[in-house]
């Protein structure tokens, strides 16, 4: 069988051979390609043809297997979308808690199934809105929330056993998820019912994203804190979400984006295995976020390389035996870097493109971005636009009628290996540096991301890499699109609940609890039940980052050239 192979195999060149010099070299002749070299987004070489040569049948088993069982390239369920669609979860966030909490209604009544919370820059570095620091950045990138009475309302009439939410929160994450939690305990809901996903990936914020409060170490042990939590009482709840969108949205390739990925939820791995738990007893409740960028096949083979890769990695480095421990299952988002101001109605079109793409690479969650984005917050119109390009691929496209559709394509399995081949690379060099914490500390991350990002503007401004509407298809007249504002009473109201807080609850058991966290936090017990202590009696989200921060000090990032 192996000779008969290996003969078929070489019949197979010659013939490709044969049509090379037969076919291919005299229509190049009579007409040259577009281009002297054609590649991926990630400058990964594309070849003219892709033939059974570049993935041999006798691979099948070993680097594909069957949906749902190892190295799970082609899904990490058995039936996938044919069983249950992925999470439609678009992004919402903006104002006071009022205005979002009416978002949330709004789009769960047009079909979302999921909820997903963006926060305003104040949240985000982990300050209170009448913060001297934060004047003029009340709700421009998400929601305020200062205190439990914001997420009380935020949430009000929208039952938390029956949804599930994400929050994407790095920094102040343990204390916004503390905040969620005892909002859902005042539903009446138990922990072990929550369902939903913290992102909570603050090694990545050292690496791209810059909304780092605490130096790594301490960041370190907070995350770790949040799955120990996880893991022991909420087994709904995915704990971290290891994000590499934001690393991607900086300028890093597709390659980049999954090694560096991969390697930060290593660093979680190994940091809560030596907390003391099984691996087992957690990687279950990891979760993984990536972005879904206009390079259709690359996207996909990154995908499929990530799961494969995962699965082998937490087996033979951490000798993961339950089947969902091996599992990477992802959200992922469409490129909010590829959205254009120019001709922004061209977003829809990359932004279906890129969902089509995430879908097809198996992806479990979803956010499509709205047209608008480039220029605002997403307008209501412009929400249920993004949401209706998923709903359409979902129930009109038949993508979701068979598992894996572009599974065992020549050119998709290549490009799987080629992508699985290079993150590795990548891997093996961050291992040889010491790691993810040395390699922040070196600035080996930020100067690959700075790199990359100053080659592909290159090309965007020599015009090899052509954006419609940007630096080709060039158009004078601006499209009018509705432009969604934040309006100062929206403030005016947040501040006057924040005063309202302060002045009911009682300050005595606010300090006695915060000077609780201050002592527990010097040691290294887990700081998830001292936080919630805190947040209980409406302490807010600015005083107990201050006393972790007085405990932890802040990071300050050295520059890097």
């Amino acid at each position: 069988m192996a000779i008969e192979t290996r003969r078929r195999a070489t019949e197979l060149r010659q013939r490709r051979q044969r049509w090379e010099h037969d076919a291919v070299r005299p229509a190049r002749e009579r007409r040259p390609e577009r281009q002297a070299r054609f590649e991926t987004l990630g400058g990964i070489p594309v070849r003219h043809l892709y033939d059974p040569t570049d993935f041999p049948e006798s691979e099948y088993l070993d680097r594909l297997g069957f949906p749902g069982e190892y190295p799970f390239t082609r899904g990490v369920y058995p039936t996938m979308h044919r069983g249950r669609l992925w999470t439609m979860r678009m992004f919402a966030g903006f104002g006071s808690a009022e205005e979002t909490n009416r978002r949330f209604r709004y789009l769960l009544g047009h079909g979302q199934t999921g909820l997903s919370v963006a926060f305003d820059l104040p949240t985000l570095y982990g300050y209170d809105t009448d913060d001297p620091r934060c004047a003029g950045e009340f709700g421009h990138c998400g929601v305020a929330a200062t205190s439990l009475a914001d997420l009380e309302v935020l949430f009000a009439g929208i039952p938390l056993d029956q949804v599930t939410t994400s929050m994407t929160i790095n920094g102040p994450a343990a204390i916004i998820w503390a905040m969620y939690i005892t909002a859902a305990e005042k539903q009446g809901v138990s922990l072990d019912r929550l369902g939903g996903t913290l992102q909570n990936d603050i090694l990545k914020e050292y690496i791209a994203q810059k909304e780092f409060i605490f130096p790594p170490g301490p960041s370190l042990r907070l995350v770790v804190d949040t799955i120990e939590f996880a893991a022991r009482q909420m087994p709904k709840w995915h704990p971290v979400s290891i994000s590499g969108y934001h690393i991607r949205e900086a300028g890093a390739t597709a390659v980049q984006e999954l090694a560096f990925t991969l390697a930060n939820g290593l660093t979680y791995v190994a940091e809560t295995v030596r907390r003391g738990l099984a691996v087992d007893e957690f990687a279950p409740q990891l979760s993984f976020f990536f972005n879904a960028q206009s390079d259709f096949f690359e996207e996909i083979a990154k995908y499929r390389a990530a799961r494969r890769l995962w699965a082998r990695l937490m087996r033979d480095r951490f000798g993961a035996r339950d089947p969902r421990s091996l599992m990477l299952r992802f959200h992922a988002q469409t490129a909010g870097c590829s959205l254009t101001a120019q001709q922004p109605e061209n977003n829809v079109v990359r932004t279906t493109l890129q969902a089509l793409a995430a879908v097809l690479g198996g992806c479990q969650s979803l956010h499509t971005n709205a047209m608008d984005e480039a220029l605002a917050l997403p307008a209501e119109t412009a929400a249920r636009l993004a949401l209706r390009t998923q709903q359409i691929i979902a129930f009109e496209s038949g993508v979701t009628s068979t598992v894996d559709p572009l599974g065992g394509a020549y050119f998709v399995e290549a490009l799987t290996n080629e992508v699985e081949v290079a993150a590795e690379d990548y891997l093996r060099r961050i291992d040889t540096q010491g790691g993810v914490l040395a390699c922040i500390e070196n600035g080996f991350f930020q100067r690959e991301i700075a790199e990359s990002a100053y080659r592909f503007q290159g090309q965007v401004d020599a015009r090899e890499r052509i954006i419609v509407g940007v630096n080709r298809f060039v158009e004078d007249e601006p499209l009018p699109v509705p432009i969604l504002r934040i309006q100062p009473e929206w403030e005016a109201h947040h501040l006057g609940r924040l005063r309202w807080v302060r002045a009911q609850r009682d300050a005595a058991l606010v300090a006695e609890r915060l000077d609780a966290l201050r002592r527990m936090a010097t040691g290294s017990e887990n700081l998830m039940p001292s936080i919630l202590d805190a947040v209980r009696v409406y302490a807010t989200l600015g005083e107990i980052c201050d006393v972790l921060r007085e405990v932890f000090g802040e990071y300050v990032e050295r520059p890097v050239i």
